[in-house]
This record gives C-alpha cells, sequence and structure tokens, in this order.
C-alpha cells in the first residue's frame, strides 16, 4: 500500500454524511492496490421492481474502487476523480449483503484503472463486472 496511513476506521469515516455511509457501505479491506467493501441489502436500495437497483451496486463498487485509489496514490497527489466507468450486471438480489473486491490494474502517475467485482456473500454469485478510470489530482 503507498499510504499505510490510510487505515479502514479512515475510510469508513471518509464515507459517514455521504453517500457511501448514507448506502450503508462498509469497507472490511484495504491493501496494496486492493479494497474489499460490503452492502447489506436494504428496502432503500431496490429498484421499483423489487430488485437491488443498479445504481446501488455501481456505488458500491465505485466507493471500492476510489477508496483503493485512495489508499494508493502516487508521490506528490492528493486526490482522484473517476473519469470513466463500466458495468456489467450479470444478477440481482433482493436481501442479503453484497460485497465488492477491487483491484488496481494500472497504477500510473496520472491515471488508474480499477477492476471490480461485486457478488452475493450468501452465494457467491457473480452479479456485476466493473471497471473505471480515475484522473490523479495534484495541488497546484
Amino acid at each position: 500500500m503507498s499510504h499505510p496511513e490510510i487505515t479502514l476506521d479512515l475510510l469508513n469515516q471518509r464515507g459517514v454524511g455521504r453517500l457511501p455511509g448514507h448506502l450503508g457501505i462498509v469497507i472490511t479491506s484495504v491493501g496494496d492496490g486492493q479494497v474489499t467493501a460490503e452492502l447489506p441489502v436494504q428496502p432503500h436500495l431496490l429498484a421499483p421492481n423489487g430488485y437491488l437497483h443498479a445504481g446501488s451496486v455501481v456505488t458500491l463498487a465505485d466507493t471500492a474502487s476510489g477508496y483503493g485509489c485512495i489508499a494508493n496514490l502516487p508521490e506528490g497527489a492528493n486526490n482522484f476523480t473517476t473519469i470513466e466507468l463500466k458495468s456489467n450486471h450479470l444478477g440481482t438480489a433482493r436481501d442479503g449483503t453484497i460485497v465488492c473486491t477491487a483491484r488496481v490494474e494500472h497504477k500510473g502517475r496520472n491515471t488508474q484503472v480499477w477492476d471490480a467485482v461485486v457478488k452475493s456473500k450468501e452465494t457467491g454469485k457473480t452479479l456485476a463486472l466493473f471497471r473505471c478510470t480515475q484522473m490523479i489530482l495534484y495541488p497546484k
């Protein structure tokens, strides 16, 4: 990990009062080039059809990837912003917990590319594949 001072507690505190905290996302592990996060499926995360809203899944994957980027910023960088994301939804859930593991595929000075897999914690079934590109930001 580029920044060992980035802890689980610090990452989970980042989400308090923001979308990740509001949805209930919990970061469960952070390491060199990898972050794992969980999200209990609750009624407010469902679409009107009663299934998990795609936006809930994307938010989990984007959060895990973004927090991974924060923990792996290059020297001199102070932040990032997502500039592109793509998701393929292969399944859904109505209950239980979904788990996301995000892994860095490219850790450059100006961009990072993260792949994430979202699964059902109970069944292990893959629900979504996600890829995002982040632009690394530097102080002016």
